[in-house]
This record gives structure tokens, sequence and C-alpha cells, in this order.
């Protein structure tokens, strides 16, 4: 049974080394980037975001090394990238409920917040509340939690959600390991939802809801489906691109020489893109 408090893909958290650095690349990209958001003292990070419509992304940096962010310093010790995908949460706390029911022990639910700069240069704030699943349960190395929004107007700000690469929303979320199979069953089991396969041997994992689907993939199948990228600096095990639906002869426009057409998708190689692959596809 499908978890009823938990719905698809709310945004993706991609873990940069210098923060404003990276938030300058993705403008480079063609993204409207938010104001710059910092956490509480006990999280230790920041970040930016880019807002798209149901979903987000997200740019996150440590500030300052706390427990909290241990998993995700650990990670930039080795690379950038995606490290974690947050759920849409209608109520966490019955999410966190639904969860343990199923032999499982989340952390949360936790309550946080951030200021916000409005549009008219008032302050607000965004405010969540948050669950994990446990750190060890990763499907590819990729963490998971749910995040329930409780100000959505101090997050999804119209003038932030246009862009000039034209982007729309999150179509999946690619993820490349030795034995597909195995990690997308792993993510199934934890959100109640079935697989399936795809044509090319890569196996889909739906998130719920009309939001994004999990693709998971060889790094060679990966290779095979984007032939004129170069993949790079990605790992062989982890959450490796976006594929994003876009208008895409503005994402053309805005990529510049950054973009690189493959087959019907225009490309960021990881390396333009903080270690993210991008695939901006016709919406």
């Amino acid at each position: 049974m499908a978890l009823k408090n938990v719905i698809g893909i709310d945004h993706a958290v991609i873990m940069v080394r210098n923060l404003d650095r990276a938030a300058e690349n993705w403008k480079r990209l063609g993204f409207t980037i938010s104001p710059r958001g910092t956490h509480s003292a006990h999280m230790g990070t920041g970040n930016y975001t880019m807002m798209l419509d149901p979903d987000y992304l997200e740019l996150l940096g440590v500030l300052a090394p706390t427990e909290h962010n241990a998993p995700a310093r650990a990670m930039l010790e080795k690379r950038e990238g995606i490290e974690r995908v947050a759920f849409t949460a209608i109520d966490s706390a019955a999410g966190v409920e639904e969860i343990r029911a199923r032999g499982l022990i989340p952390t949360g639910p936790t309550d946080f917040e951030r200021p916000v700069t409005m549009p008219d240069g008032t302050i607000s704030a965004a405010k969540f509340r948050t669950f994990q699943w446990p750190v060890a349960e990763a499907p590819a190395g990729m963490r998971i939690f749910a995040c329930q929004h409780k100000t959505r107007e101090a997050v999804w700000i119209p003038e932030l959600m246009h862009h000039a690469n034209g982007a729309k929303r999150l179509k999946q979320v690619l993820l490349v390991a030795p034995d597909p199979a195995r990690e997308a069953a792993h993510l199934a089991k934890l959100i109640d939802r079935d697989s399936r396969k795809e044509a090319d041997g890569a196996v889909a994992v739906p998130s719920g809801g009309d939001r994004a689907d999990f693709v998971f993939m060889t790094l060679q199948q990966l290779a095979a489906r984007y032939p004129s990228v170069s993949l790079a600096g990605l790992p062989d095990r982890g959450a490796a691109g976006l594929v994003i639906a876009a208008d895409l002869d503005a994402a053309e426009k805005a990529l510049g020489s950054n973009g690189v057409r493959s087959g019907a998708a225009v490309c960021v190689p990881p390396a333009d893109a903080n270690g993210v692959l991008l695939a901006f596809v016709k919406a």
C-alpha cells in the first residue's frame, strides 16, 4: 500500500563546495536563483533554490561542520552533486508513523525555518517540518527524506519561477549503479511503489502523483542515452543527473556553448554543473 502522507519528488539537493560560486554557475546556465538562505546553527548549512512547478532544485553548502551535516560533508570529500532527494510530505508526523510501521527507524519530524527576502524587500520565513529515512537506507547512495512546507508562499515565489533556460519541472532523477535492478527494488520498497523496466534495461520507480520518476541504470547505459555528453566525474554508484522538462529553444539559447545536443535533449555535462548531468527535454 502506497504511503498516504508522502507524495512524489519535492526537490533535489545538490551539494556544492563553494555555495556562492555554485549559484553564479547555475545562473550562467540560465536559472533564476533565489536570494541566499541560511539554516540553523544545528544544521550548519546555507542554500540557494531554483523554483520550478511543482518541484525545485536546491544548491546546499556547508557553512559550519555539525553532526547533522556529517553525511553531506562525507560526500563533498569525494565529489559535488546530488546527495539526497526530498519527497513532499502532507503530514510529516503521520509520515514518520507510516515509516516506523514498516519496521524502519526514521529521524524526525524536525521543524526548522530560514529567513526569506520577498520581492518587495520584506523579510518572511520559509518554515518546514521534515523527517528522514535511516541514513543507511540510501538507494544507489542517495539519501531520501520528506519535507512538509508550512509556508509555501515563501518558497514558491512567482518571480523566482521563470528561467531564461525555459526550465519548467523535473521529469526524472537519474541514478547509476552496477546493479540498477537491486537499487531500484530497494527504493521501491522504501516508498511502496512498483518499479518498471525501460526499453534499454534501465529501471524506473515512479515517485508518486504526477511527480518525477527515479531511473536507475549503469554508467554505461547512461552514456548510451547521452552519447554526445562527457560524463567525466560521475561515480559508478550515485545520483547522477536530472532530466528537466523545458522550452528547448530557450534552453539552447540560454546555455550557449555550455549546452550539448544529444538526441532530443540539450545537455550540460556534469563538469559544468557541479557534478550533475542536466538534460533539458521538450516540456
